[in-house]
């Protein structure tokens, strides 16, 4: 069935129920966590072949995991969003005043390649939380997940609720240029744009999870040990195809050298077996095509390229090391194009000033990290930074935050999930006032007369409250 088929089914079925009580957002809730538990081995297996390797336990820790969280945290509290709030005005006493949070309607979902489940089912938790139906389109980089996953959801889902469209670039086009009421995309920022574009023609309100070229601050103090094991798990997880994976570190020329020796020790700890079965391969030949000219390019600039691990001999599959690239050049494309992969630029920055004003010159990333344990340094990076989120002293874990939202902020994207933040995303926060028998806006209309010296009290009332005086 094509999107707009599925879209004007769904459209129906929410026209018939439009409002679902909070029992049945939780049953759908629950059927789909069920679904998932009895899909988990086929998800696991679709996600190692369509990359040619990735270990189980990483699809189980980064995907599988947080997602059952994240449906396990929008039951708990879905009463608590759902219910209506006072929002009375006192110069319009005795009229009452709430608001609610309405369901759009339908919300279409086009997932992404790196994290195909949890990008894929993630933002439809909370578009299901919020009482809506839910198309989704899975990537096509990951075809045998997208098979997988469209099998989970026909097995626990009637069409009219949630339904899956699979196929290339053309059904993905198709899908953007449908009426949405709402449509999510994780991607690149090139693609982010025609979403964007396609989505615009019909006004439909988009969430655009991007990626973008996200920094890895070190203060001059920070602990190298600690600082650096931590970034590189970061960075490594899903051999860097993260979308707020640090995709370059600023840190002060005295300290390269032992940023370099820390990460050869990370490595090692990480993979002490090399890289094997741990380790997850590149998706496809032409990302890691891709991967190795940013690389072969940057060390003809003249940066100093570090493998800080052998490709096994004889290994197969697609298999980038993890690589340092030194002192790149600021103008190359492996500083200006998002990496996503084990390759980690590491720039000179003499003092935290110098690294903000390098981060700040940038487009905004989707994430920023920075190591120090100065709470002063840390608010002075806060106040003079932007991007989607943070993690201080740390890498990628704020995203397992329910309570915070997930989202970017220019090239990085527009709009945020995750907790109470992806529920309003895809509601409608709908403001109702509830006028009383007795109206006080009946003394504040034409004809004037003596009204109008009660107009005037009320502006005079309405200064001093403002902080306006006479």
């Amino acid at each position: 069935m094509s999107a707009a088929d599925l879209l004007a089914r769904q459209r129906a079925a929410f026209a018939a129920a439009p409002r679902p009580d909070a029992a049945a957002r939780r049953a759908a809730l629950a059927a789909l966590a069920r679904a998932i538990r009895a899909h988990e081995a086929a998800l696991i297996a679709a996600v190692d072949q369509d990359f040619g390797g990735r270990p189980a336990a990483e699809t189980q820790a980064l995907e599988l995991v947080p997602l059952y969280a994240q449906i396990a945290h929008a039951r708990r509290h879905l009463a608590r969003w759902m219910r209506r709030r006072v929002a009375g005005s006192p110069f319009l006493w005795p009229a009452r005043a709430f608001w609610e949070y309405q369901p759009l309607g339908v919300v279409g979902v086009i997932g992404a390649w790196n994290y195909p489940i949890l990008l894929t089912l993630g933002p439809a938790v909370e578009a299901l939380a919020a009482g809506n139906r839910v198309v989704l389109k899975p990537s096509e980089l990951a075809p045998r997940t997208a098979e997988a996953l469209a099998a989970l959801v026909s097995g626990a889902f009637p069409p009219e609720q949630l339904a899956t469209v699979t196929g290339g670039v053309d059904v993905a086009r198709d899908f953007s240029a449908q009426p949405w009421d709402h449509l999510v995309f994780t991607g690149s920022t090139r693609v982010g744009r025609e979403v964007m574009a396609a989505a615009a023609r019909n006004l439909t309100p988009v969430t655009l999870e991007l990626g973008g070229k996200s920094p890895a601050i070190l203060h001059e103090s920070a602990d190298l040990p600690r600082s650096v094991a931590r970034l590189m798990t970061g960075k490594l997880y899903n051999a860097g195809q993260t979308c707020v994976a640090p995709d370059y570190a600023l840190v002060p020329p005295g300290r390269i050298a032992a940023f370099e020796a820390e990460a050869a020790r990370a490595v090692a700890r990480l993979y002490p077996k090399g890289l094997g079965a741990d380790y997850t391969r590149i998706v496809s030949d032409g990302h890691l095509t891709r991967l190795r000219d940013l690389v072969a390019d940057a060390g003809r600039r003249g940066a100093r390229v570090v493998e800080l691990a052998p490709v096994p001999p004889g290994a197969n599959g697609r298999i980038m090391p993890p690589t340092l690239v030194i002192d790149p050049d600021p103008d190359s494309p492996l500083m200006r194009e998002e990496i996503f992969g084990p390759v980690l630029p590491v720039v000179p920055a003499e003092t935290l000033d110098a690294a903000l004003a390098f981060v700040n010159a940038r487009p905004r990333p989707l994430a920023l990290y920075y190591f120090d344990d100065d709470r002063g340094r840390q608010d002075e990076v806060l106040a003079r930074t932007m991007s989607g989120g943070v993690t201080l002293n740390d890498t990628i874990f704020h995203l397992a935050q329910l309570n915070l939202p997930f989202g970017g902020v220019g090239d990085s994207g527009m709009g945020a999930y995750h907790g109470l933040d992806g529920f309003a995303q895809f509601s409608k926060k709908r403001p109702v006032m509830v006028q009383a028998r007795w109206a006080g806006t009946a003394l504040v209309r034409p004809p004037w007369g003596a009204r109008g010296r009660l107009v005037g009290t009320l502006l005079a009332a309405a200064r001093r409250l403002a902080g306006a005086g006479r």
